[in-house]
């Protein structure tokens, strides 16, 4: 990367934490809890609206992997989930009317809180919809996780997003509250991804699975990315630029090896496709605050009235992360 690209980057980068200083504003505090959190705690930060129903499971999953403490700006939530939120004892929320568009789909928010509460702490910035899986998570704690990567001088580990669904119509099985979503949407792709690296932030673009190949069939190259780096020992210096797709530094981004080795890294199991994805996307549709003049909602209502199924003869069921590894879906590298 040349001189004048690297200032480039900087010059960005000093401009996403002034609008985040500047966004702040938007953010009123429901409960702020952040006195409890400790030098070592390793802290969640997410967005979310309406998403009570997700809650409870979200909150106990993140939980017993050994997060510590909850930070959630709340968008104008109509369900009662800022009151659930506001009564857990190890959550911090704020709440806003402002607009998620405008906030750059909530980062600026997020880039606020994190470099607030974030400094020298271990963040995982997920969504209510993302389960965060990394290797051995099935009998070692996030801790044990960020424990290695300290000592390996390493800052940010990526994860690949997987969509996950149901075998037969989405609306088929209500999902209740508390439950593991995973028990209903358990399939997954294993195949049809695609990988190209984006000069720009040196990060890995990745597109593909059922999204992809129900939603954005005739053109799979608007299908969203999976690419993301959720975990990183957070500097106040840092700021994602695009939800958690990428981040500056650049070198935050560069979580593979280019050598034809391979880094550890994880995946995000996304149990968007639930029975409650009907009422969400028609509401998210209405709001038309996402990304691209919300196109990607439009391509989901489209797509659900032609067929509201996205499970088809390739489908995997999952069954634990050693079987995503199998499969080259994420790898545990030289963490042994």
């Amino acid at each position: 990367m040349g001189a004048w690209q690297s200032y480039r980057l900087r010059l960005q980068r000093k401009r996403w934490r002034i609008r985040a200083f500047r966004k702040r504003r938007d953010l009123r505090p429901v409960a702020n809890r952040t006195d409890d959190i400790r030098a070592s705690d390793i802290l969640v930060f997410c967005t979310q609206r309406n998403e009570g129903v997700r809650l409870p499971w979200f909150l106990k999953y993140y939980r017993d992997m050994g997060v510590n403490h909850f930070l959630f700006v709340d968008n104008d939530s109509t369900d009662g989930s800022l009151d659930y939120l506001a009564r857990q004892p190890d959550v911090s929320v704020w709440t806003t009317r402002a607009s998620y568009k405008r906030a750059r789909f909530g980062v600026d928010w997020l880039n606020w809180l994190l470099s607030r509460y974030g400094h020298d702490h271990w963040t995982l910035t997920v969504d209510p919809d993302e389960l965060f899986l990394y290797p051995f998570c099935d009998t070692r704690p996030l801790r044990a996780l960020t424990d290695w990567l300290d000592a390996s001088s390493i800052k940010s580990f990526s994860a690949m997003l997987l969509d996950m669904y149901p075998k037969g119509r989405m609306d088929s099985q209500p999902y209740q509250p508390g439950q593991n979503p995973i028990e209903i949407a358990s399939w997954f792709d294993a195949g049809n991804y695609t990988i190209r690296k984006n000069p720009q932030y040196g990060n890995l673009w990745i597109q593909g699975g059922p999204r992809a190949r129900v939603f954005f069939h005739d053109d799979p190259e608007r299908a969203p990315a999976l690419n993301k780096v959720p975990l990183v020992k957070w500097d106040r210096r840092y700021a994602f630029v695009s939800s958690t797709h990428n981040l500056l530094p650049r070198g935050l981004n560069q979580v593979y090896d280019e050598w034809g080795g391979e880094k550890a890294s994880g995946i995000l199991l996304h149990t968007k496709f639930l029975s409650t994805f009907n009422e969400k996307a028609e509401e998210e549709l209405e709001r038309r605050q996402h990304y691209g003049a919300s196109r990607e909602y439009l391509a989901y209502a489209e797509g659900i009235r032609e067929n509201p199924e996205l499970w088809c003869k390739w489908s995997e069921k999952y069954i634990n992360w050693r079987q995503l590894e199998i499969l080259g879906l994420m790898s545990k590298g030289n963490w042994a």
